[in-house]
C-alpha cells in the first residue's frame, strides 16, 4: 500500500502542516498508510460481522446527547467526517440511538457495488438515501423522530455553491447541505466523532453543536463542523482519509472566501 496514491496523501499532508518538518510529513504518511491498510480489512470484514461484534467493537461513549433530542420529539442533523472508521460507525448507529437514522450518500457509477455497498451499511438498520432524493425524504419524515447523517468533508461537485473557508490551512470548498436542511427544518445539530482505541475498536461521542440553527448566521453552522473536525484532525492526523483528493478543485474568483465567524 506503500505508493498508494503517495503524491496525493504526501501532498496533502504537506499543505496541511506547512509549520511541521519534512520528517513529520513522512511520519504521518506512514501513520496513515498502517491505518488506512486497517481500515481496508475492517470494512472487508463489515460484509459479514454480527451485531454482537458491532456493538463490542463500536462503543457510543454518550448516546443520551441523542436519545434526549428523541425523547423531546426532535429530529436531528449529524454532521461528521471521514475521519477513523465511518463503514462500521455505519452498521452500528441504528441500533446504538433511539432515532431512525439515516444516511445521505452520492451513489456509486457501479450499481453492483451501489447496491452492495447500501445493503451492507443497511444491514441493522440506518438507510441510504441518495443525495437527489434528500428534500422529498426530509418532507417526508417531518413526522417521524429521525437523524439525518452527513458527511461533511467530500469534495462538492458544483464549486460555486459551495461555502468557501479555511481549513487545514487551504482555501477550501465545503458542503452546505448539512446546514441548509438544519435551518430549513430547524433541526438541531450534532457532531459525531469516531476516536480509535486500538486496531479494531473505536468509541463514538456526540458533541452538541447548534440548538436553534435558525437563528444562527449564514455560515455559522457550516463553520462549526467544519473547525471542530479541523480540530479532531490536528489531534490525530493519521486517522483522516488522506487520499481523498479534497482540494482538487480551486475557487472560483467569483466565489467569496469567508472568514471564521
Amino acid at each position: 500500500m506503500l505508493g498508494y496514491r503517495k503524491n496525493v496523501i504526501v501532498g496533502n499532508i504537506k499543505r496541511s502542516f506547512p509549520e511541521k518538518s519534512g520528517i513529520d510529513h513522512i511520519d504521518i504518511a506512514k501513520k496513515f498508510y498502517a491505518h488506512f491498510c486497517d481500515l481496508i480489512v475492517e470494512s472487508l470484514k463489515v460484509f459479514s460481522i454480527s451485531e454482537s461484534q458491532v456493538q463490542r467493537r463500536m462503543k457510543f461513549v454518550n448516546p443520551e446527547v441523542m436519545n434526549r433530542y428523541f425523547d423531546e420529539g426532535k429530529s436531528v442533523i449529524m454532521a461528521g467526517g471521514h475521519f477513523n472508521n465511518w463503514e462500521l460507525f455505519a452498521v452500528a448507529i441504528d441500533s446504538a440511538i433511539k432515532h431512525n437514522s439515516i444516511a445521505i450518500y452520492k451513489p456509486l457509477s457501479n450499481q453492483f457495488f451501489d447496491v452492495k455497498m447500501r445493503a451492507t451499511r443497511g444491514k441493522y438498520g440506518l438507510r441510504m438515501i441518495a443525495i437527489k432524493d434528500v428534500k422529498k425524504v426530509f418532507d417526508e419524515t417531518q413526522h417521524e423522530v429521525s437523524t439525518f447523517i452527513f458527511g461533511t468533508d467530500q469534495s462538492p461537485g458544483n464549486v460555486k455553491k459551495a461555502y468557501w473557508m479555511n481549513f487545514l490551512n487551504q482555501e477550501t470548498a465545503v458542503l452546505f447541505g448539512a446546514e441548509k436542511f438544519a435551518k430549513d427544518y430547524n433541526y438541531p445539530v450534532v457532531f459525531c466523532c469516531i476516536h480509535k482505541v486500538r486496531r479494531g475498536f473505536y468509541e463514538v461521542e456526540f458533541r452538541n453543536l447548534v440548538a436553534d440553527p435558525a437563528a444562527c448566521e449564514f455560515g455559522e453552522i457550516t463553520q462549526l463542523h467544519t473547525q471542530m473536525l479541523e480540530k479532531d484532525i490536528l489531534n490525530a492526523p493519521p486517522y483522516w482519509l488522506w487520499s481523498h483528493r479534497r482540494w482538487k478543485k480551486k475557487r472560483p474568483e467569483e466565489a467569496e472566501l469567508h472568514k471564521s465567524l
